[in-house]
Formats: structure tokens, C-alpha cells, sequence
């Protein structure tokens, strides 16, 4: 009797396994097929030598202070994907923001300067501590606690859109024209100095660009384009996403795992928590995700730590500091930031 008990209490855990596997296989075609077709589209870009570091100016990020928000803005409409609470805009110059509310908007802003600063690229992210919004519903879906009348929302980030660029497709860090490289490693560690622990390939875009300045053809822009779960935990806790841009959290994890004459293993992302396991899809798929910060080339280390150490103490507090930190937090987290900054250095 115990036996049949089991087997009926095991069954529905071995059928959502089996149905998240074929679905991430299923995923999985789409993606290749989706990654052909980009391919036709241009070349491939991960990094650009940033030769200009040290004068980044990461408190506008890679928009500028010309891009910055700053006009009026239009309701369009919600956007329901994802954890986080968001929605479209369009301010009166006809340019669209995608707006997001909730505990990703802070991190996400700072972290998308420190991807940018050595290289990589990212959306034109911007917060603001209030945004008036003509049109608003009176009831969103989502985040309506964000929203004071007649319709300001509160503590928000703003991504631009950006003219003649068009997503085409998601890639994986496992399989992309960019494995092995040095580019890739060192974007894995980055992932690591920021406790980006939500690494998981659908946070990662495509973007084509027509136009592209300083280049003869098209080129398809590989990026992080979610990295909203950042300045917290090294992985998912408890409470979930709730520990995001926490200093206390962030300043007391870990960052280096070990370091050996050939390879690092970095904190981030780490394994998921034991209740993990009674949603089977995401606990697999975490445990998978695990390899991202492990048994990175140490020369690759390094070399990612030549180009951040070239970040001035100014820079780096600026970049806390466009996300409307106060003062205090801005001064710890950068303290946490140089310090890691600081051990890659001797790497």
C-alpha cells in the first residue's frame, strides 16, 4: 500500500518534468532556427574594445545625457511578460520607453552601466523617481501599487527604443558563435561582480541593426538585455527576487569560489534552494545554470579585470547614483564593487 502511495505521489512530479523538458526542447528549435535566420542578417557582436574607459560616463550609461528622459509621456499599453510589473510609453517626440516598476528598476539601471562601461552592450536604461503618464488606466494588471493619481508612477526604469534596431531572436549561453572566446568568459564574470544570478537564456536578446555607426553592414547585437536580479542575492532565496539590489545582501555574498593556477570559479549563480524542487522546471533549470560561473580560463579573468579596474571611484558611485541611491548606499555598494574589482586585479 505505501508503494502504490508513492508511485501515485511521484507521478505528477515525473509528468511536469517530462513536459518542461519537451517544451525546453521545443524551445530549443525555435531558438536554433531563430539563430540561422540572424545569421543572415549580418555579423555577430558581443564586445567592442572599449577604449575610452576611463571616460565613460556611467552616471547617463551608454544613451548619454542626450537620450536621457526628460519630456512627456503617453500611455500605450501594458506589457504582462516577465516578474516585473511594466508598460509602454511614447513621450512626445514619438520615441517608446518601455517602463518598469518594482525591485529590478534601481539594480537593473546600475547594472546596465557596468556591462556597458567594459564593453558590452545594453539597453539605453534610465531611472526616474517619478514619471507622469497621460492616459494611464485607473487599474493595471500589475504594479498598480507603484501608481499614485492621476496617474505618476514611482521609482521606475526606462529603456528607449531605439530607431532602426529590431529584436530577431534570444541566444544561449551554452551555444552561441561566441563559445570559448575570451569575450564570453569575460562577460561571465561581470555577471559575477554585479550578482546577476538570474542567468537564464531568456533574459538574453538579438538585436539587429540596419545601420550600425562605424560599421559597413548589418550586424546582429548579442546582449543581456534582463539584468534586473542584480546587487542582491547569488542566487534565488526564499523570498524569491526580493533580495535585488539589497546591500546588505549583496555586500555579505560571496564572490570568488576558488581560484586555481588555470581556472576561477565565481559565487554566481548559485545553486537554487531545496524548495526549489517542488517546481521541477525552474529547479533543473537553475542547477543547469550553475556552470556559467564555473571553471572560467583564469587568463579570461584577468583580462576582464585589466579593463574594470580602469573604472575611477567617481565612475563607479555614478553609476549607483543614476539609480537614486542615497548617499550612504551608494558609498557601500561601491565599496563591495571595488573590493571584488580589487581581487580580480591580482588574478
Amino acid at each position: 500500500m505505501l508503494n502504490k502511495r508513492l508511485g501515485i505521489g511521484i507521478l505528477p512530479a515525473l509528468l511536469t518534468i517530462v513536459l518542461a523538458v519537451g517544451a525546453a526542447a521545443k524551445d530549443g528549435s525555435k531558438t536554433q532556427k531563430a539563430n540561422l535566420e540572424t545569421s543572415r542578417q549580418g555579423d555577430a557582436v558581443l564586445w567592442r574594445n572599449p577604449d575610452d574607459i576611463k571616460t565613460r560616463n556611467l552616471l547617463y550609461g551608454p544613451g548619454g545625457e542626450a537620450h536621457a528622459p526628460h519630456t512627456a509621456y503617453t500611455f500605450e499599453k501594458e506589457d504582462r511578460d516577465g516578474t516585473s510589473p511594466k508598460f509602454t510609453v511614447r513621450d512626445e517626440n514619438g520615441v517608446r520607453w518601455k517602463v518598469k516598476m518594482g525591485h529590478e528598476a534601481r539594480p537593473e539601471t546600475v547594472a546596465s552601466r557596468f556591462v556597458w562601461a567594459v564593453g558590452y552592450s545594453t539597453n539605453e536604461d534610465y531611472f526616474l523617481p517619478e514619471l507622469p503618464v497621460a492616459g494611464i488606466p485607473r487599474r493595471l494588471h500589475r504594479g498598480q501599487r507603484f501608481i499614485t493619481p492621476p496617474g505618476t508612477a514611482h521609482n521606475v526604469r526606462l529603456k528607449r527604443y531605439l530607431d532602426g534596431e529590431k529584436k530577431v531572436g534570444t541566444w544561449k549561453w551554452g551555444e552561441n558563435p561566441f563559445s570559448s572566446t575570451r569575450e564570453l568568459n569575460g562577460l561571465r564574470v561581470v555577471m559575477a561582480l554585479i550578482n546577476n544570478w538570474d542567468t537564464k537564456d531568456a533574459n538574453n536578446s538579438i538585436y539587429n541593426e540596419k545601420h550600425p555607426e562605424g560599421s559597413a553592414g548589418p550586424e546582429n547585437i548579442y546582449m543581456v538585455s534582463d539584468l534586473g536580479a542584480s546587487f542582491g542575492s547569488t542566487g534565488v532565496t526564499l523570498k524569491r527576487a526580493g533580495a535585488d539590489g539589497d546591500l546588505r545582501v549583496y555586500g555579505s555574498s560571496k564572490f570568488l569560489l576558488k581560484v586555481t593556477p588555470t581556472y576561477v570559479d565565481l559565487a554566481t549563480p548559485s545553486l537554487p534552494v531545496a524548495l526549489d524542487i517542488f517546481y521541477p522546471p525552474d529547479f533543473f533549470m537553475r542547477m543547469h545554470m550553475r556552470w556559467i560561473g564555473r571553471r572560467i580560463p583564469r587568463d579570461d579573468v584577468h583580462w576582464i579585470g585589466q579593463l574594470l579596474v580602469q573604472l575611477s571611484p567617481e565612475q563607479i558611485r555614478d553609476a549607483f547614483r543614476a539609480a537614486g541611491y542615497t548617499p550612504d548606499e551608494v558609498e557601500g555598494f561601491a565599496k563591495v564593487v571595488e573590493k571584488r574589482i580589487a581581487a580580480l586585479r591580482t588574478l
